[in-house]
């Protein structure tokens, strides 16, 4: 995957680091959108600064703070994006339409060919200085994709562009996982034969015991990865040091299977799935050992967790006949189900790094899509659908 050059240009004299006096309630705006205008930002005839805006726009809509408008606008953009040779230079100010109190502004520069990295850049900085809350935009994607007749590993960024395969294993991959620093990716791939544990930019397999080697999950420090093997039996969840190799056992369910393990934010916790009860369920265990506990008992089944920057666990649940995306809170076990208008499954959450939206995989008439999911708007948008089918989306960190 290419990696983009973007560098700081200028800083212009007012800092904007984000702080409680400086940010805006997006609660106290009518629906809890923000309306901004970007048509005070001016760009050139070519046709990266013109898709610097467009970029830009669509990044401010998909946040759910903002509603991009044309005119009026509680907040107002000021700027411009103009290409000099090989270079887009842009400049962004954000206002306060009734006080004229600027709540942000800054200018860059980066490589033309990056120009859609450099719009997501300055979307995330936008909506982190009105708001105080992190965006997603510049979120990388990684996801499984058949579109060449076999189940191989792809990346794309969260609005669904710049699609780029990753394997050509010409076999099976699948339970793509980002590791913490969110350049490398953990995945299972059936390439000689039977399941192994792979991290990109190495030939040989991370994990490859007697029988099967899936669910790699690398912890939040990169010390230590949690996976399931059945090398002594049924499959079970190990720790796998990064360092030595020495593994851990964390299970020990001889009339159940273990699967899917995601850490919890801070290292100290594992969320995983078993069937020891008959169905799939969800369970937390320290990561220090000890005894697994139960969460979820909504729906026949709950399966493919996910550990979010927000401190939720996102899963799928099987409610009348169909999957949907659920939202746990650990500390109470309190759960919800997101809304879907549809009658499609939806499963394989995986929490974007804005602790507010969700992307999963959307299965209708046999035929499977990549769709981000608002929490707070339960707006969905499709991302990838079409040329092929599209499952277990990761959402890098």
């Amino acid at each position: 995957m290419m990696k983009r050059a973007l560098f700081l240009f200028v800083l212009l004299a007012l800092s904007m680091t984000a702080s409680a006096q400086h940010t805006i309630d997006v609660s106290k705006q009518g629906q809890g959108k923000l309306s901004i205008n970007l048509s005070g930002v001016r760009t050139g005839s070519d046709g990266a600064s013109r898709t610097f805006l467009s970029v830009l726009k669509a990044d401010l809509n998909r946040s759910g703070y903002f509603t991009v408008t044309s005119s009026g606008g509680i907040l107002n953009v000021a700027g411009s994006a103009m290409l000099s040779g090989a270079q887009l230079r842009a400049e962004c100010q954000v206002f306060e339409s009734s006080t004229r109190r600027r709540v942000f502004g800054r200018a860059y520069q980066g490589d033309a060919r990056s120009v859609r990295s450099l719009a997501h850049k300055v979307a995330d900085e936008i909506i982190l200085a009105v708001t105080g809350k992190p965006g997603m935009s510049s979120a990388k994607v990684a996801l499984v994709g058949n579109r060449t007749g076999r189940k191989e590993l792809w990346v794309c960024d969260i609005d669904g562009q710049n699609l780029q395969q990753v394997t050509g294993d010409r076999s099976i991959v699948v339970g793509p996982k980002w590791a913490p620093d969110g350049k490398r990716l953990v995945y299972t791939s059936y390439k000689l034969g039977y399941p192994n544990v792979y991290i990109t930019g190495r030939g040989k397999p991370v994990s490859s015991q007697g029988g099967l080697n899936t669910g790699g999950a690398i912890s939040p420090d990169g010390s230590q990865m949690a996976l399931v093997l059945s090398k002594d039996g049924n499959p079970e969840l190990y720790l796998k040091s990064m360092r030595t190799g020495r593994l851990t056992r964390l299970t020990n369910t001889r009339q159940g299977n273990e699967a899917s393990p995601t850490w919890s934010p801070d290292g100290r916790s594992i969320a995983f799935v078993s069937d020891v009860t008959g169905r799939p369920q969800i369970y937390i265990i320290p990561a220090s050992g000890g005894r697994a506990q139960r969460i979820t008992s909504s729906g026949s089944e709950n399966v493919a967790p996910d550990w979010g920057p927000n401190n939720k666990i996102a899963c799928s649940t099987r409610m009348g006949g169909r999957y949907v995306i659920s939202i746990i809170d650990p500390a109470n076990r309190s759960i919800r189900q997101v809304q879907h208008a549809d009658w499609a499954d939806y499963e394989d959450p995986s929490w974007a790094p804005d602790g507010r939206h969700i992307v999963c995989s959307r299965t209708a008439s046999h035929r499977s899509g990549i769709y981000l999911l608002d929490t707070e708007k339960d707006s969905h948008v499709a991302l990838l659908e079409g040329s092929g089918d599209w499952f277990s989306p990761a959402c890098s960190p």
